[in-house]
């Protein structure tokens, strides 16, 4: 299957520490995210609740109207819980320092980031800008103010 769209183009630098490391890419045809990679120069252990500030050794330009997700790895959550605390992580498009993913250990074993290891995923998505309209009254719907959990569970 090929796509049907026009890939998004994104400036990207590589830092020194990032040297040798493949830039992100999709797995798959079908994949929605792209691996970022830990550009560490020495193994990094994570220990159980802590958090760290893991390297990418990128800095990028999004197009106007995009922005970088920056999401958990499945796999990682499953086997060693280790999670992205503030996921999703939105990286702007006018921001150009370097990407760091914020990793926290919520597993109850230490975690070794190694370099080169795929610690998060990045997902590119455009941006909807909102337009605050302050009125006195809201539209009624059919669920009114209910929330957390008043739609039930089945």
């Amino acid at each position: 299957m090929s796509l049907s769209f026009a890939p998004v183009p994104i400036d990207v630098v590589r830092l020194p520490h990032a040297e040798g490391l493949p830039l992100p890419a999709y797995a798959t045809e079908g994949a929605a995210g792209m691996d970022l990679l830990a550009a560490v120069g020495e193994p990094m252990t994570i220990l159980p609740g802590a958090r760290v500030l893991v390297p990418t050794g990128l800095k990028i330009a999004l197009p106007a109207g995009y922005e970088l997700q920056v999401r958990p790895r499945s796999g990682l959550a499953l086997k060693h819980g280790i999670v992205l605390p503030n996921s999703p992580g939105t990286v702007d498009e006018d921001f150009r320092g370097e990407l760091q993913v914020i990793v926290m250990n919520a597993g109850d074993a230490p975690f070794v980031v190694e370099r080169g290891m795929r610690i998060a995923q990045a997902v590119v998505s455009p941006v909807v800008r909102a337009a605050w309209r302050e009125v006195d009254v809201l539209p009624g719907t059919a669920r009114g103010a209910g929330g957390f959990g008043s739609t039930g569970t089945r």
